[in-house]
Parts: C-alpha cells; sequence; structure tokens
C-alpha cells in the first residue's frame, strides 16, 4: 500500500516536530535529515572561517588634544629653507651627465636645468614659476634622473628628450622637452 505524502502546514514545522519526539521523526526520510545537518555543518564552518578573517574591532580611541592645522602648500612653489641631501661618488658622476640650460617643451613650454654653484652636484629647475632643488639619482638604464624627494618631482633626461614628472600624483607635468644637445641627437 503506498502512502499518501503529508500536506505540511506551518503547525507541522521541524520545531513542533521536535516537540512531538520520535513520531515526528518517523515521517522524515533519513537521507533528508542527514543532508539538512552537512548543510548546517558547512554553513558553521564557513561562518567560523569568515570570523576569523574579520579584522578585529578597534578599541575605543580615546580624546586627543585638538592639533593645530596645517598650512595649505601651494604644490607650485617649492619652500625656501631645504634640507641639505649628500651625493655619492656615484651620484657625481651622474651630475656630470646632466644636460643644462633652457629645454624647450611641447605646448610651448619650458624648463631651465642650473647647477648650483655653492652646493656641488645639485641642480635648480624651474618651470611654470616654480623651482625645485633636485638630485642625481643613479639608475640601471643609464637615464639621467634628478629628483626633488620632498616634492616628489622628478627630471628625466635621455638622449632624444627630457620629461618632469610628479610621483605623488603620478603624471607627467611636461613632455617632449629638448635641449639643444638633444635636438641634435633627433636630427640626425
Amino acid at each position: 500500500m503506498q502512502r499518501r505524502p503529508e500536506r505540511r502546514t506551518p503547525e507541522s514545522s521541524a520545531f513542533v516536530d521536535q516537540l512531538h519526539g520520535d513520531a515526528a521523526m518517523s515521517t522524515l526520510p533519513l537521507g533528508r535529515i542527514a543532508l539538512a545537518l552537512a548543510f548546517a555543518a558547512a554553513s558553521l564552518g564557513a561562518h567560523a572561517q569568515t570570523t576569523a578573517l574579520a579584522k578585529p574591532t578597534a578599541a575605543p580611541a580615546t580624546k586627543q588634544p585638538a592639533k593645530p592645522k596645517a598650512k595649505k602648500v601651494d604644490p607650485k612653489v617649492a619652500p625656501e629653507a631645504e634640507v641639505v641631501e649628500t651625493i655619492s661618488e656615484g651620484q657625481m658622476l651622474v651630475a656630470g651627465r646632466v644636460l643644462t640650460g633652457t629645454a624647450q617643451c611641447e605646448f610651448n613650454q619650458s624648463v631651465n636645468v642650473m647647477p648650483m654653484q655653492d652646493r656641488p652636484g645639485h641642480f635648480k629647475v624651474s618651470f611654470n614659476k616654480a623651482s625645485y632643488t633636485m638630485t642625481p639619482q643613479e639608475t640601471t638604464t643609464g637615464a639621467v634622473r634628478l629628483e626633488d624627494r620632498r616634492n616628489g618631482i622628478v627630471w628625466l633626461q635621455i638622449p632624444a628628450k627630457s620629461m618632469m614628472m610628479n610621483q605623488k600624483v603620478g603624471q607627467r607635468m611636461v613632455d617632449g622637452c629638448m635641449l639643444a644637445e638633444q635636438r641634435a641627437v633627433a636630427e640626425r
């Protein structure tokens, strides 16, 4: 004789089945119970992993006295007082390869690169009313690299052209710059 499936109602939930004891267990197939337990165990394991990987909550912050607000610095103007960086022997060799003078750049712009007489190995690089004190950095490619670490400005010279970059924002400030020696290489 075939048994008709029972119609389940909200009153016959699993909680009610538990209250009735073994009689309710006889109406659920054993496979479904095992499947339900397997899903429950898997979800608890996933929850435990997620909880273990979660960032710990921060301790409540203690109120600090208010700090004085820093003055906004115009990024186009480099501050006058700067720390003098010591120059290594390798950097002095690079300084000897720096092309100096006024470089004509794309969009009718120009960059002026001049050695600082009072500080050997340092260069004053001017662009758009801003001046940067730069020091040569050794490179593995042979390119000449002048850097103002404090402001994040880099001047790169390769035989064909030069460019100025702002490392802090990851952009070129000016490109396609050529000094007289680079123009001679480009015309060959």
